[in-house]
């Protein structure tokens, strides 16, 4: 990368400093400035607590089994930017990114675009010059103030609902729930997950004064037949799906996935179906990567809860030793309440760019439920440990954060194509 280059990445990166900004002005006034990209391009939005990388991914690939030309933003990335913004199959390239930034340097300035902003309308423009068929828009924080909001999509989708980023989205399920369910637009499809009836009941008023008609994804309408290190087997409509990602909560996300694509496409068939959502990968999501350590990106109550059940689903009976790290505005006390009895031994660690709590600081917090931790001085120093622990009686569980990914694949060796989920 030259140094012009680099220079407007690192500007692209500087724009964290302006932190989140909820509301839609900005982003408004950028893609203004840009051309309106959005306007020539067709979309699904996705909002939820979690499920929500999954689900796009198994989307994505569903539509494009079925021929589709196919936009997908997500947030945030494991490894690097590019992973945000892809087109069946391949990320943005560097110097698409550099051309985007170096064009477009003097509105990004003048209107204070933060980062998430400006990769927003990155991303719209990237699908408009590459004239997709469907773009598939994950929100990063919430939904009726986030930047993403300013599309009106074919179908929209609400997976699970839960509590994180109070800080923004409000401290209580009911605050965060209504945010979430700002997404709906008048009279576009929505389909939901079902879940609790509190939760669900305020999503469908919201339907209701939209004019939105709701599909609800019932968890009881697929069977689960078997869960193991390999992937997942269920039947859901009188059909046997095999999928690589792990866990029931995944079963729910490929259900929701499959009635969206039967929504905009079509001319898409079983066969397909099943061989994209079995081919459908999204690292970081109870990734296994060697026989007895297993990587998850959880960083709040309900999906910590939902990867220790499925931990202990593939390896019954077997202790549990974690690796823990936690960024400082999430729920801490609900998060101990849930990991409190689980583990053998919990190693607590942080990062070196200090993005996480510190290891004293999260210790403390631990104690203070109950939650006798272990500390470690780098994730390094933890995943040495996981891998001396005894194979035979133990199973490794490094969760948390996205923020320790590069660390975690450096280290065991793990490499793979970013644009290829």
């Amino acid at each position: 990368m030259t140094s012009d280059h680099q220079k407007l990445f690192e500007e692209l990166f500087n724009l964290k400093r302006l932190g989140i900004k909820t509301g839609l002005e900005h982003t408004r006034k950028l893609l203004q400035a840009v051309g309106n990209p959005h306007y020539q391009l067709k979309f699904i939005h996705v909002a939820g607590t979690n499920g929500k990388g999954s689900t796009c991914a198994f989307l994505y690939n569903i539509l494009k089994q079925a021929g589709k030309k196919v936009g997908l933003y997500t947030s945030p990335h494991l490894l690097n930017i590019n992973e945000r913004i892809r087109v069946n199959g391949e990320t943005i390239s560097n110097e698409e990114i550099v051309t985007f930034m170096r064009k477009n340097q003097k509105h990004i300035k003048n209107i204070q675009s933060t980062f998430f902003e400006t990769t927003t309308v990155m991303a719209f423009d990237h699908f408009s010059k590459h004239n997709v068929d469907i773009a598939i828009i994950e929100t990063g924080l919430g939904g009726r103030l986030d930047s993403t909001n300013v599309i009106t999509p074919e179908v929209s989708i609400i997976t699970s609902i839960s509590m994180d980023h109070m800080d923004v989205l409000g401290k209580g399920v009911d605050q965060i729930t209504k945010e979430k369910s700002g997404i709906i637009k008048d009279s576009v499809p929505l389909i939901l997950l079902g879940q609790d009836e509190y939760i669900q009941s305020i999503i469908l008023e919201k339907a209701k004064m939209k004019n939105a008609i709701v599909t609800i994804i019932h968890p009881d309408n697929a069977t689960l037949i078997r869960i193991d290190c390999k992937g997942t087997l269920f039947s859901y409509n009188g059909n046997i799906f095999h999928i690589s990602l792990i866990g029931k909560h995944q079963v729910l996300n490929c259900m929701i996935a499959i009635e969206a694509a039967k929504k905009v496409c079509d001319e898409v068939s079983q066969d397909k179906i099943n061989k994209a959502c079995r081919s459908t990968k999204w690292p970081g999501r109870i990734e296994h990567l060697i026989n007895y350590i297993y990587y998850d990106v959880a960083h709040n109550a309900s999906s910590i809860s939902a990867i220790i059940e499925t931990i202990k689903t593939i390896h019954p009976g077997k202790s549990i030793i974690g690796l823990f790290c936690l960024k400082g505005d999430k729920d801490i006390d609900s998060i101990a309440d849930v990991i409190r009895g689980h583990f053998f031994q919990l190693l607590v660690t942080s990062d070196e760019k200090g993005l996480l709590l510190p290891m004293n600081r999260l210790c403390s917090l631990l104690s203070n439920h109950q939650v006798e931790p272990t500390p470690v001085p780098s994730v390094e120093n933890g995943i040495t440990i996981l891998k001396n622990a005894g194979k035979e009686d133990c199973v490794g569980l490094i969760f948390g954060s996205h923020y320790i990914a590069n660390e975690i694949y450096r280290m065991f060796e793990i490499s793979f194509d970013t644009g290829n989920i």
